[in-house]
């Protein structure tokens, strides 16, 4: 998590739009009713995005254009469900996805509350902006995901410290370079941004326009920064391809002398993380060579750093707690080592995704189904504890939807076909609603134990086929309008528990032999 101030992000959205292209992707101002143009891009307003929730309108002075209003979730009933957003994107692209939260008193309380944040099946962290708001900092968080499918959703989910309705200021999918970042395994892992700092910069956070992608660039200044006179690093030869204004500051020794410094500047948990660090020499002419450590363990041995600048990576750096960097001038470097800007993200293992059938089975099942459950959108099982209301899963990599539990749930309208696409369903409860039309052929279920459709309005005919699954052991159909005849393949099943009154209007079954 980082922070803005508000008066750094007000310079910063008021900037003269560059001939460069502006970022691309989806620029969302939740809770907003009308576009903005800003900064040359289009905000636009949350209500395409988002189906729950509530616009307000802070009243706080001087807020700039997508921190004036936000969209709030309600917190009552709630607890360990989801609110999401479902964004389009291009399947197999990388995207920047990056939250904005200044919570400016919505909920009537001195401080915001704490919840979860979520992109698709994966729990992306915890949304903590008390401290940056006691300080009138605006708070953003920023990860790096690689779209497994034609959307993405965005969720936000009260958890059990949650004390008051979770809320959100903006919301960005930009779209980024296939070079950035791509020494990741993002088939497995997210990046969660923990920090990025251009060194001896003592400005404005650098951005767009002079970040292409508009990721930010914090400053960073110690007793040893300094100006640089380069200006004109090869940046395109950099895979992840930051500004050039990176490298007008640094962070110098002065001679031949080590230097060291803590950074990041937080404490860390114990993780797995990526981290990338970049050097040009602004002395084209002089040997500048040093060895990299951190926290004593060597992270690059004989760095020769020239004009055209370089970047080091590790993928995967175990860091915890304070992060202590040592540069350390080569015997035969005749200057000393210099630092221009370093990002560090932790590796953010991905929580999968529920299999594709089964959430296209469910959408089709959801739009059948008048006011099904507000929270039934984005991944249906994943983060498991924020699964959709009724919705069970399996465990494992093959994660399958094998229980629905929507009884006594007020669900009106239809019960579509495509619930027979669930082919990994065990046990369907669905009584005590106001379901009307046929019941669905639920043949396809090979596993199927438990159907209950008791207490609907369900008519038509029993179909034949729920007698030819053999693993069927209980089938409560009373308190229905269903006609016609009880198959014989089910009155007559060993082991089946079959109950079809009171209710319906069933006709004799003919006599044997006729």
């Amino acid at each position: 998590m980082s922070f803005l101030s508000l008066i750094f992000l007000f310079s910063l959205l008021t900037l003269v739009q560059s001939q460069s292209q502006s970022p691309r992707g989806t620029f969302i101002d939740c809770g907003a009713t009308v576009a903005s143009l800003i900064d040359g891009r289009q905000w636009l307003p949350d209500s395409t995005y988002v189906s729950s929730g509530t616009s307000k309108n802070l009243t706080a002075p001087n807020l700039v254009p997508i921190l004036s209003t936000v969209r709030s979730f309600p917190l009552r009933g709630n607890i360990n469900k989801k609110f999401c957003y479902v964004v389009p994107v291009i399947r197999t692209w990388k995207y920047m996805v990056r939250t904005t939260y200044y919570y400016g008193g919505v909920n009537g309380r001195n401080s915001p509350p704490v919840f979860d944040q979520i992109v698709d099946g994966t729990r992306w962290g915890i949304v903590n902006t008390t401290d940056d708001y006691a300080r009138r900092m605006v708070s953003y968080y920023e990860g790096i995901f690689v779209a497994a499918g034609k959307t993405m959703s965005f969720c936000i989910a009260a958890n059990t410290n949650t004390d008051s309705d979770p809320f959100i200021s903006a919301l960005e999918f930009i779209i980024l370079g296939d070079s950035l970042y791509n020494s990741t395994d993002f088939g497995q892992y997210a990046l969660n941004l923990v920090a990025r700092h251009s060194f001896g910069h003592n400005g404005s956070i650098i951005r767009y326009p002079d970040d292409q992608f508009d990721r930010f660039w914090e400053p960073f200044v110690l007793g040893n920064s300094a100006m640089s006179s380069f200006r004109n690093v090869p940046v395109s030869d950099f895979w992840n391809l930051p500004p050039v204004k990176i490298f007008e500051t640094e962070l110098a020794s002065r001679g031949v002398e080590p230097i060291e410094f803590q950074w990041p500047p937080a404490s860390l948990p114990n993780s797995t993380y990526y981290i990338a660090l970049y050097f040009a020499n602004d002395r084209g002419s002089s040997s500048r060579m040093f060895h990299i450590s951190i926290n004593g363990i060597t992270y690059y041995h004989n760095l020769s750093v020239t004009s055209d600048g370089v970047a080091v990576f590790a993928t995967k750096w175990l860091l915890g707690g304070l992060t202590n960097i040592i540069l350390t001038p080569a015997t035969e470097s005749e200057i000393g080592p210099l630092i221009n800007a370093g990002e560090v993200f932790n590796l953010l293992l991905l929580g999968g995704r529920t299999l594709t059938r089964d959430v296209t089975a469910l959408e089709s099942v959801k739009k059948s189904l008048e006011s099904p459950p507000q929270d039934w959108i984005g991944d249906p099982c994943l983060p498991s504890q924020y699964s959709w209301t009724g919705v069970t899963c399996s465990g494992g990599p093959r994660i399958r939807v094998i229980s629905l539990n929507l009884s006594n749930m007020g669900l009106s309208g239809s019960l579509s076909p495509s619930i027979a696409n669930l082919t990994a369903l065990a046990n369907v409860w669905l009584g005590n609603n106001s379901l009307s039309g046929s019941i669905p052929d639920f043949s396809r279920l090979k596993r199927l134990e438990k159907l209950h459709l008791e207490d609907n309005q369900f008519s038509g005919e029993i179909p034949l086929s729920l007698g030819n699954i053999d693993s069927l052991r209980e089938l409560f159909l009373q308190n229905n309008n269903l006609t016609g005849q009880v198959p014989n393949s089910l009155a007559g099943k060993p082991g089946l528990n079959l109950k079809i009154f009171p209710g319906n209007n069933f006709s004799p079954s003919p006599p044997s032999g006729a």
